[in-house]
């Protein structure tokens, strides 16, 4: 079997390594692409590096754009390779850009598509993310859904055939990465953090860094934080900061430290120590469930819903009370505190990648990996 992996960004890559590993386990190399959607070192290829993936086959190098530019490049880079390769089935990962260039490019060369992370839903079709998503899932032929709540969004849609419930594949990697980090991070050290004595903050969705007065809504909340902040920044979001003329407010807040991307294990262990985290990441929110912090989301809907529910997220959008009153509550309150973060992994057990690699081999092995005509015959 000839499987292909494509990625471009750093979620991708700390995701769809379990899975690239759990091949390998199996005697099966796979074949792997990145495009380049995180263009610099930083926010890439230090990950790469950490997670010990050092046998990319292409290098794309599309970089940044806008919206179409990135992913008409992508789309135009991936169908190139693919052409030359002709792998059994290519697997994407998520809702970014070079999602949905893989599977476009993928499927319309009649190579079956298998979506990891497949049937999430915000319902905020103003995100491009939703429209990566949605679009992905409806060109894939092997949907592996991380929960069940996934699984009936596919329902909801009409996609009911070659869909698994698998559990998430972050699971997998924050449990085979977290000791690491505590013994190679000197994170903390570096920064002088003590342990859950800081919040920690990421901010880079275009809904929020886009928009001026989104934008001067953040660094409001970031002003008012009453602990020890620390914000690994995205560049995009120090340009916007830089743009719209906030980046001299923002540096002038005295308990805040900006720091350039960090690494994965820096990263891990910033979040596994921290307090309390405030970010409008989907991933983040998944991993501080995983790893009993207090989750505080910087948006008005999640497709990450199954965090809400089960108690360690909540969504306070960039409503500066909002977000303050709950953080003084988590300081206040220590049952609260404890409610939050010992809310349940709905996430699943950490063998994803084994399970998704098994399925695979078996549909290969069985002839069915294949691109149907018709989802409903």
């Amino acid at each position: 079997m000839k499987p292909a992996f494509i990625f471009g960004t750093r979620p991708e890559i700390i995701k769809l390594v379990p899975v690239i590993r759990a091949f390998e386990r199996r005697g099966v190399n796979p074949f792997l692409i990145h495009t380049g959607q995180h263009y610099d070192y930083e926010m890439s290829r230090v990950f790469l590096e950490e997670l010990e993936l050092d046998g990319i086959d292409y290098h794309l190098e599309v970089g940044s754009g806008t919206q179409a530019e990135q992913t008409g490049t992508a789309m135009i880079k991936i169908e190139r390779v693919l052409m030359n390769e002709r792998p059994d089935v290519t697997l994407v990962q998520g809702d970014t850009n070079t999602v949905l260039a893989g599977a476009i490019s993928s499927v319309k060369l009649k190579i079956p598509v298998a979506h990891v992370e497949a049937g999430l839903r915000s319902l905020d079709r103003t995100m491009p993310e939703e429209i990566n998503r949605i679009l992905a899932d409806h060109a894939s032929e092997v949907l592996f859904a991380p929960t069940e709540e996934a699984r009936k969004n596919l329902e909801r849609e009409g996609i009911t055939e070659g869909v698994y419930v698998v559990g998430n594949t972050v699971v997998d990697a924050v449990l085979q990465n977290s000791e690491m980090a505590e013994k190679k991070s000197d994170v903390l050290e570096r920064f002088g953090l003590k342990p859950k004595e800081y919040i920690l903050i990421t901010a880079h969705r275009a809904e929020n860094t886009d928009s001026r007065g989104n934008l001067r809504k953040l660094v409001e909340i970031l002003e008012a934080l009453p602990m020890r902040t620390i914000y690994p920044m995205h560049p995009r979001t120090r340009n916007r900061l830089k743009e719209f003329g906030l980046w001299k407010r923002i540096s002038s807040i005295e308990n805040l430290t900006i720091t350039k991307p960090l690494g994965y294990l820096d990263f891990l262990r910033l979040e596994k120590n921290a307090f309390v985290i405030m970010t409008d990441s989907g991933g983040i929110q998944e991993e501080s469930i995983i790893l009993n912090v207090p989750c505080l989301t910087l948006r008005y809907n999640t497709e990450r819903p199954e965090t809400v529910k089960a108690g360690g997220n909540v969504l306070v959008g960039l409503e500066k009370e909002r977000a303050l009153g709950y953080l003084r509550r988590l300081m206040d309150d220590k049952e609260f505190y404890k409610r939050m973060a010992e809310a349940p992994n709905p996430f699943g057990d950490g063998k994803a990648g084994e399970r998704i690699a098994k399925i695979l081999l078996e549909l290969h092995e069985k002839g069915e990996l294949k691109v149907r005509s018709s989802r409903f015959i």
